[in-house]
Formats: C-alpha cells, sequence, structure tokens
C-alpha cells in the first residue's frame, strides 16, 4: 500500500491535500492567530506600540502574514506553483501600463474627491498630513507615512492576496471571497485599537464613528484589491504598490472619513455592477487555478 501524500493538480502545479493544510480557513487562522499571539501580551502588559519593546512585538506580529503565505505556497504546490509565487512578486509586466495608472489614480482620485465633497457639504475641505506640512522643518516627519507605504503593504500582501485570495477564488466567488478576506482582514486590526502608540488607538479610538468606518472600509477595500489582483494576472507586487499608495495617500491628504470611506463603497458597488460579482475581469474565469480535479 502505498504511503505518499495524497495530491491533486492544479493550472500552478501539485497541492497536498494531506490534513487540509490547503483549505482557506487554514490559512487565515494562522495568519490571525499568529499576528494576535503578539499583539495581544502587548495589550494586556500595556506596552505602547511607540517603545522599543512594543515596535518589536509590532513589527514581529506584521510579518506574520506574509510569512505564513510564503510557508504555505511551500508547503501546498510544488516547483511549478511556488514558481508562479516568486514571479508574481517580481514580475512588474503582469500588472501593464493601464493597471498600473488605474493603481495609481483610484487612491489619490478618491481621496481629492472626497475633499472635494466635504466642501461641497460645508467642511473644511482636504487637508495635508502632518509628514507634509512638518516636512520643511523636520525632513523625517515624513517616516511614518513612508513606513505605511512600504513594510505593512509588503508584510501583508505576501499573504492575504499572494496566498489566501486565490485559494478563496478556488471556492468562492470573487465576491464572496473578497467579502470573507476583508472581514478577517479588518478583524485582524483589531488589537491596535487597545495599544497605544498607533493610529487606531490614538486618532481613531475603539467604537467611535470613524472605528466603524475604519472597519468597514477595510472589507470595501478589499473588493478593490480582489479588482485589481484579477486584473493584473494575480500580481502581487501590483498589490503591494496598490496598498501602499491607498496608505500614502491616506498618510498625506487627510479627508473627513464618511466621505473618504463612502467613495471606497461606491468603488466596490461599481466594480461588482460593471464587471460582475463572479470574477470583477471581463473574463469568465479569474486567472487563477481551476477547481483541482484528479490527474
Amino acid at each position: 500500500m502505498s504511503t505518499s501524500t495524497p495530491q491533486v493538480r492544479t493550472n500552478d502545479g501539485i497541492e497536498t491535500t494531506t490534513g487540509g493544510v490547503g483549505r482557506w480557513w487554514v490559512y487565515l487562522a494562522v495568519a490571525v492567530g499568529g499576528t494576535w499571539a503578539f499583539w495581544l501580551p502587548a495589550m494586556a502588559l500595556g506596552v505602547r506600540f511607540d517603545s522599543a519593546v512594543g515596535l518589536v512585538l509590532l513589527l514581529v506580529g506584521l510579518t506574520v502574514p506574509g510569512v505564513a503565505g510564503i510557508a504555505f505556497v511551500y508547503l501546498v504546490y510544488d516547483e511549478r506553483g511556488r514558481a508562479d509565487f516568486w514571479n508574481r512578486v517580481v514580475n512588474p509586466r503582469r500588472i501593464g501600463l493601464r493597471w498600473l495608472v488605474v493603481i495609481l489614480l483610484v487612491p489619490l482620485g478618491i481621496a481629492v474627491l472626497a475633499g472635494v465633497m466635504d466642501l461641497l457639504f460645508g467642511g473644511t475641505g482636504p487637508t495635508w498630513g502632518e509628514g507634509v506640512t512638518e516636512f520643511g522643518v523636520n525632513p523625517l516627519a515624513i517616516l511614518p507615512a513612508l513606513f505605511f507605504a512600504t513594510l505593512p503593504p509588503i508584510l501583508e500582501e505576501l499573504g492575504w492576496r499572494g496566498y489566501a485570495l486565490d485559494r478563496l477564488q478556488l471556492k468562492w466567488s470573487a465576491l464572496s471571497a473578497s467579502l470573507i478576506l476583508g472581514v478577517v482582514w479588518s478583524l485582524w486590526h483589531l488589537p491596535l485599537f487597545f495599544i497605544g502608540g498607533t493610529h487606531q488607538h490614538d486618532v481613531v479610538g475603539f467604537a467611535t464613528m470613524s472605528f466603524w468606518l475604519f472597519m468597514a472600509g477595510i472589507v470595501a477595500l478589499s473588493f478593490a484589491f480582489t479588482w485589481i489582483y484579477n486584473n493584473t494576472e494575480r500580481s502581487i507586487i501590483g498589490i503591494v504598490v496598490l496598498h501602499g499608495w491607498v496608505n500614502f495617500t491616506a498618510e498625506i491628504i487627510v479627508v473627513p472619513d464618511p466621505a473618504y470611506y463612502a467613495l471606497w463603497f461606491l468603488l466596490a458597488g461599481a466594480i461588482v455592477a460593471i464587471w460582475g460579482a463572479k470574477t470583477m475581469t471581463t473574463a469568465d474565469e479569474v486567472p487563477h487555478p481551476p477547481l483541482p480535479t484528479s490527474p
């Protein structure tokens, strides 16, 4: 009797099925649980993330989605699947000029339009973030914006979109996959609202209107991320750029939360209405491995 690991073949290579390690919820449980294993102790002990110890806990927790994503790629896929993963990380040609323009214009356009909407309704409109207003006096003031535009997107997207979204779309439509991943991605941030030294704790606050807008807004962002991902040949580097640019524009252009997140929800609705719930593309199938079949 053979004792070799059961396998099924997909377009991205061979995936193992032993123990259900390839199931989408296993990765999500590891990603969230692994991050919270570092963030919850900080919360319980009252450690601030702007302290030395807190910064270490923050950064280690941030690495979990990406590190787990890479680990699951090597557990689930064969050499072809692993090569495909790294190609999606380093190959900018998957994005294409048209979608690069979309990636750059959408976050900026939403920030500017939200500021214009606020002006029209009698508000103060958009203002420059702290990193911009203080840059002339202290160039280091831009560092937080640069940090949020680089390291977190890389560490997160190697897992969220780099691994999890493919697994979800093997079973669910693009709409359902976006909703599931968006909810998990939103909840992943939850401990940050209870730890000093974070934007979520110091600026947004727990159970405020801004809190609910932030949590729901991440779900809306998930739809836009899936849309870009599916239309750029599953480009991970494209999603890293998008995530980083969303963070950077939010840091340098400050607009009221209601208008800002309302526009992301409108975009999510427009994506589904125009491109369809199944794939969010013009194709009948999203560019991922089909449902596993027997060799």
